[in-house]
């Protein structure tokens, strides 16, 4: 357990991370409450993008100046027109070894959307195969603009379902699968793929998981296309700004190299045509560092943590009106409505919980993300079964403080159904 005065004291050197990357950092007191971190770190956050616009006035849309290139902490930017050639040189997001090439979009979507979009002039016609429990707008995105990919959604047990067949094959893996589905993945020869996209948003930079992916796909030499949002889990829950990427890693030589240097340059292509690079302004300067993974490793392991304990909790106290405790990631939990619920229905009861709860001084948001330093609670869609449901994000708080929300939202939960 994390006590709170441990809690407050490694927060307090978050905010000083972020405050350091200031060109004349403000007098921080260390915070005495979690709503006092909450509103430092976001204010210490939109002064570093201030100060970012206001020393980088020339680097605009059209790069006329000749001036030195645009910077954000160590990340150095290069790009003509409207950043459509944007060329980025800083360190990664990821720490799980050699990457190839990463191309950075305006948003996780925005990667997927080119790399899938770009998979049509290297890869051609072609079955996609998803996993139960994959992002519900990814599942949209493929329906209905990505005509070459037939999408097949596996069931478990998966059996021989990666086994070569008459098309050529893409697995998506997505992280926010439950993890009963991910697990089955990685259990099964995967060497009649083509490709395997691998979205990692929800997991760490450094996580483990995505070191198990990699490694499984490096030993039946399957070339990776890691797609990742940046704004959940890799700006120490400051939100910084949108931003996602597409890492190519290429397993050794041959055709599959080949595929995937292909891949790269016709996604990079589709990001420039379609208008979805990124902006220079939404990657944290203080990305990177000692401090940095430290940092995100704590908060990681405590929000996994929390998790676990809400897990457990839940499991005995709403086993009937939880949808999904075990996701993979460890991240958030669904709960499910006596009756069914439909996106409006779902939609009001997280936001009329958060109201309720935040009003009684508990640090609940009503927020469509996660990762965050507060709870945050949002409408959710199975895109396999169609069910919609409530989505609880576990937050990075002290454990005692976590334990007494976690009982409060049963209890809310309980009486509202």
């Amino acid at each position: 357990m994390e006590s709170i005065e441990a809690y407050l004291e490694r927060k307090h050197r978050e905010i000083r991370l972020l405050n350091d990357c200031l060109s004349h950092p403000v007098h921080l007191a260390c915070p005495r409450s979690v709503d006092d971190v909450i509103k430092s770190k976001f204010r210490v956050t939109a002064a570093l993008r201030a100060e970012h616009e206001l020393h980088q006035w020339k680097a605009t849309e059209t790069a006329w100046s000749h001036a030195a290139p645009p910077t954000s902490g160590p990340f150095t930017f290069s790009y003509d027109y409207q950043r459509a050639d944007l060329k980025v040189r800083g360190p990664s997001f990821y720490q799980c070894g050699r990457t190839e090439q990463a191309i950075y979009t305006a948003s996780g979507m925005a990667a997927i959307s080119a790399l899938l979009l770009a998979s049509t002039r290297v890869i051609g016609k072609a079955d996609i195969l998803v996993m139960p429990g994959c992002y519900g707008e990814t599942i949209e995105l493929i329906e209905r603009f990505v005509p070459h990919l037939r999408l097949v959604s596996l069931k478990l047990p998966l059996g021989d379902a990666l086994a070569r067949a008459g098309s050529r094959r893409i697995l998506l893996l997505d992280s926010c699968v439950p993890a009963g589905a991910f697990e089955a993945a990685l259990r099964v020869d995967p060497s009649a793929l083509d490709l395997l996209v691998f979205d990692t948003t929800c997991f760490a930079g450094g996580s483990g998981r995505i070191r198990r992916v990699l490694g499984w796909a490096r030993r039946y030499g399957i070339p990776v296309v890691m797609v990742r949002s940046h704004t959940k889990l890799d700006s120490l829950g400051a939100e910084y700004g949108r931003l996602g990427s597409a890492v190519f890693v290429t397993p050794g030589e041959g055709a599959n190299a080949s595929l995937c240097e292909r891949l790269a340059r016709e996604t990079s292509e589709a990001v420039r045509l379609l208008g979805g690079a990124a902006l220079p302004a939404h990657f944290p300067p203080y990305v990177g560092t000692a401090a940095y993974w430290r940092l995100t490793r704590q908060r990681i392991a405590a929000m996994l943590r929390n998790g676990r304990r809400m897990r457990r909790y839940f499991a005995s106290e709403l086993a009937q009106l939880s949808a999904e405790l075990h996701f993979t990631h460890g991240l958030y939990v669904t709960l499910r409505g006596q009756r069914p619920l439909d996106q409006a229905s779902a939609q009001q009861a997280a936001e009329d919980m958060s109201r309720d709860l935040s009003g009684k001084g508990f640090p609940i948001r009503h927020a469509g993300s996660f990762g965050f330093d507060f709870a945050a609670t949002e409408w959710f869609h199975n895109a396999t079964t169609g069910e919609y449901s409530v989505r609880v994000a576990v937050p990075d708080l002290p454990t005692e403080l976590w334990d007494e929300l976690s009982v409060a939202i049963a209890a809310w939960w309980a009486s509202s159904q």
